[in-house]
């Protein structure tokens, strides 16, 4: 049976989608922009980041190493289902839990095309927005892409998203890349307390949740909730907490005081500070618990202890992780497994990535989860050892699927279940066919490579297990965009 791209784009369901997002929401053209004053980008080409050898899987199913790299890891790289098979899943999980031993020069060589995104806080407003955005956006794709520290990069990702901050908002613009750097890479596998304080005393989170304008100079001006109610109910215990308004309130009123230096102050804008003045230091009740009055500053710490001996915040990380790495509808026992992990650690958050991955339900969840877009373009990109500079061209089709980083605009951040992104599979296919002939502008895959090194087993590499009668006909029909598109690809 052969299939042409019509009929397989049928059976992927396609067929089916409308497409949603036209070429209105296509980024506009980026005008002339200062570049940074730092070094020159390293000379391009940089090392081969997919090195081999080259094996593929036999198995008819996903097996241990497979699933390994689809769930740690943006997906299986060339090179990469050999070397995991002959490190062991569990010796390649310590390797990721201790990024910093990792060697990443090749990607770190690719990312300094990227200069702002190593520029000091302050420095950067002296640049356009529309620059820092791109050039975030196009280093995170580098990274996914081509780091090997792939879980660590994974995690940003979860914590990205955790806690979501549009980088379209007022001062955001300037201060997500410092975010970015100096909050979610630097405690992406750290300890969730202080995470959660970096986030707190974020610079980009209080301009985006407004923290920075919560005040309480006089006994009647009433504080700004906005970020309180979100760090309770988004970012540490969860909506079901029980919790009440009166506790939101009392948060909002801990959190006072807390100001990010704006114009007029252009050394130091972007500095936080906290201003004793418009704080409010009587005593509060948080979740029963009394922070006594007159300790100034240190009533974020006292909130943030507060929130980490409740049992509700431990379930919701656990909730949220096990989502992410498991299904769209993880177990109790293996939420509770994570949760007990998170208390018992202190919020370790290696861990309880070991105590998820080593529960039997991950072991079972096999192509459970539904690829979001980023996941998509990052494990097509991967699987092919594509090069190139990831500039607009991908980001663009995130545009269209409606994934484009730091861009979602409410708290909550992009959704982790497959409904939101069924709608995608149109531009899914495009993207494929685009990767599979050459023509996505700035992207190369040397397909006479990967058909020398892996030989018949092609189709079984892309897969990450051996294809079907039906996939295999489509792929000798339709050439590798078939695969890319296909409904087993979408799936990890």
């Amino acid at each position: 049976m052969n299939l042409s791209r019509r009929d397989f784009l049928w059976m992927a369901g396609a067929a089916t989608v409308v497409s949603t997002t036209g070429c209105d929401l296509a980024p506009k053209m980026i005008p002339e922009l200062k570049l940074a004053k730092l070094a020159p980008p390293s000379f391009w080409p940089v090392a081969d980041p997919f090195p081999g050898p080259y094996v593929a899987p036999a198995g008819t199913e996903k097996d241990a190493v497979s699933h390994a790299l689809s769930r740690m890891a943006y997906g299986p790289a060339p090179g990469d289902y050999a070397r995991v098979s002959a490190l062991g899943v569990e010796a390649y999980l310590e390797e990721q839990l201790s990024p910093d031993a990792i060697d990443d020069k090749p990607c770190d060589q690719r990312i300094r095309l990227c200069e702002t995104i190593f520029v000091p806080g302050r420095e950067l407003y002296e640049y356009q927005e529309t620059l820092l955005l791109e050039e975030l956006t196009r280093a995170t794709l580098l990274r996914a892409v081509y780091s090997k520290r792939q879980l660590y990069e994974v995690m940003v990702g979860f914590w990205t998203d955790h806690f979501n901050i549009d980088s379209s908002k007022g001062d955001c613009q300037w201060l997500k890349t410092m975010d970015d750097r100096e909050v979610i890479r630097k405690h992406a596998l750290g300890k969730f307390p202080e995470l959660l304080r970096a986030v707190v005393l974020s610079p980009a989170m209080l301009w985006y949740l407004d923290g920075r304008v919560n005040r309480r100079a006089t006994e009647d001006e009433q504080p700004n909730e906005n970020y309180a109610r979100e760090l309770l109910e988004l970012h540490s215990l969860g909506v079901h907490a029980g919790y009440s308004q009166q506790d939101v309130m009392e948060v909002a009123r801990c959190l006072t005081g807390w100001t990010v230096q704006e114009p007029g102050w252009l050394k130091r804008r972007g500095r936080v500070k906290f201003n004793p003045d418009l704080h409010d230091d009587g005593a509060k009740e948080v979740l029963g618990v009394t922070v006594p009055s007159g300790l100034g500053e240190g009533d974020v710490e006292r909130v943030i202890e507060i929130v980490m001996k409740n049992p509700e915040t431990g379930h919701f990380i656990a909730t949220k992780l096990c989502r992410r790495f498991v299904s769209d509808t993880p177990g109790i026992e293996i939420v509770d497994t994570v949760a007990s992990a998170f208390r018992k650690s202190e919020g370790d958050i290696p861990t309880m990535l070991r105590a998820l991955f080593a529960h039997p339900e991950f072991l079972q969840s096999r192509d459970a989860k539904f690829k979001r877009p980023f996941r998509f373009a990052v494990s097509a990109l991967r699987a092919t050892g594509a090069s190139g500079k990831m500039k607009s061209p991908v980001s663009e089709y995130l545009v269209r699927m409606g994934h484009a980083p730091f861009q979602y605009p409410t708290p909550e951040g992009y959704a982790d279940e497959a409904a939101p992104w069924l709608g995608t599979l149109f531009w899914r296919w495009h993207m494929a066919d685009a990767l599979a002939n050459g023509t996505l502008d700035g992207v190369e895959v040397d397909w006479d490579r990967l058909r020398e090194n892996f030989g018949d087993a092609l189709a079984s590499h892309l897969l990450a297990r051996a294809p079907s009668d039906l996939e295999r006909n489509a792929y000798n029909e339709s050439g590798p965009a078939a695969l890319i598109a296909s409904p087993a690809f979408q799936r990890y």
